[in-house]
């Protein structure tokens, strides 16, 4: 009886804010690279890239994000994960980097072209580099999700060498599959994880920012994080990287 009158009795201090879920997270130490996938469902080339990204070990190395294109979606199958938003990051990155073309599977590491990324070496070396070079730039992420359907999102950015610098989100999802049924692709079952769910920025770094983002009912939340950026709007390059998965409301 103790045990329950004193439950009760604490319970009625918490506001229901307290009562969420919050998880939070700050950028290391050392800078973290983000990997940008570009791909399709309709492009019969993209799924070894997919399983590739599923598979990649990241160990606060790197940051995987998978945007799906709509840009093949005129060949048979639509991609149900694809947005057009995406096609114009993937265009932009290749504008900042010097070139006028983007192609699926396309790899971007810290804001450029990375082709042979499934050369384990090549990429184990890319990223020594990238975690051992000057942090030029620090972010707090904090997510909170005080109903099932809801997600608040604060983040405090400071990268003070870069006049240009902006802040970006984006909420994914893993364990994500679709049977497609017609297409390059037609008759196979493809997997994906990292899949970009929603994409929020350019933002500017000189005040804090909070949004919240409304979750669709088909998105587990148990799968699904947030991850924040800081990127030299000038040249493209991806200065620091965290995320977060989302904690059960």
């Amino acid at each position: 009886m103790k045990t329950t009158y004193w439950a009760l009795l604490f319970s009625t201090f918490l506001s229901p804010s307290a009562l969420a879920a919050e998880c939070s997270a700050k950028s290391a130490a050392q800078p973290v690279a983000l990997l940008e996938l570009y791909t399709s469902e309709g492009c019969n080339s993209c799924p070894p890239a997919d399983r590739w990204l599923s598979k990649l070990q990241t160990s606060g190395k790197v940051i995987p994000l998978s945007f799906h294109v709509d840009y093949w979606d005129y060949i048979g199958w639509r991609d149900r994960f694809a947005h057009p938003k995406f096609a114009t990051r993937q265009r932009e990155q290749a504008r900042l980097a010097g070139s006028n073309s983007v192609y699926t599977p396309q790899v971007m590491l810290n804001g450029k072209d990375f082709r042979g990324y499934d050369n384990a070496s090549r990429l184990d070396d890319m990223l020594e580099g990238i975690n051992t070079s000057t942090v030029q730039a620090n972010i707090q992420l904090s997510v909170k999700q005080p109903e099932a359907n809801k997600v608040e999102i604060s983040v405090n950015a400071q990268a003070p060498k870069h006049s240009n610098a902006a802040l970006f989100i984006a909420l994914y999802e893993n364990g994500l599959s679709s049977e497609v049924k017609n297409g390059e692709n037609s008759g196979t079952v493809l997997n994906h994880d990292y899949v970009v769910r929603e994409w929020l920025g350019p933002f500017s770094l000189e005040k804090a920012l909070s949004k919240q983002v409304n979750l669709k009912t088909e998105w587990k939340t148990g799968n699904m994080g947030a991850v924040a950026f800081v990127q030299n709007r000038s040249n493209g390059e991806v200065l620091q990287a965290v995320s977060r998965k989302l904690c059960s409301s």
